[in-house]
């Protein structure tokens, strides 16, 4: 999925949108996906100015991105203006390594479970061949 494809499937917008592509996606059990860091993003000018790093909130907020991706292509529906996709739990996220501008995060989510409208991931942020960030999230889709 290039980037037109991932705006008719999320609901997420500049500066809060954090995949620039799609490479794998089987519905109903996983995602990869990509976000190109840049120095240019908002958040390096206040974190940290002498040594910018992606906060951690970000990285999860960047699986839970491509999770939300991964539903919809789940249900086989798109995003509209009454659609929105919020966390309602995480568990176990750990930060294993900063991840900095230059640096290309590959995000790995696989559907465990869905139950009663609540999705259950096991999500992974990797720069490279190291592991960045990992943690199981949970997500619902709401309607307006």
């Amino acid at each position: 999925m290039d980037i037109h494809e991932i705006l008719a499937n999320l609901p997420h917008r500049y500066p809060m949108l954090l995949v620039d592509r799609v490479l794998e996606c089987e519905p109903g059990k996983r995602i990869l996906a990509i976000k190109n860091v840049s120095v240019n993003e908002p958040f390096f000018a206040g974190h940290f100015p002498h040594h910018p790093v992606m906060p951690g909130v970000l990285v999860v907020e960047a699986m839970a991105q491509a999770a939300a991706i991964l539903s919809f292509r789940t249900l086989g529906t798109k995003p509209d203006d009454n659609s929105v996709y919020y966390f309602v739990g995480i568990d176990g996220a750990r930060f294993k390594r900063p991840v900095s501008p230059g640096d290309q995060l590959a995000l790995e989510v696989l559907l465990e479970r869905r139950v009663r409208g609540i999705w259950k991931f096991d999500a992974k942020a990797r720069v490279g061949e190291a592991l960045a960030a990992e943690a199981k999230i949970m997500c619902t889709i709401r309607t307006l």
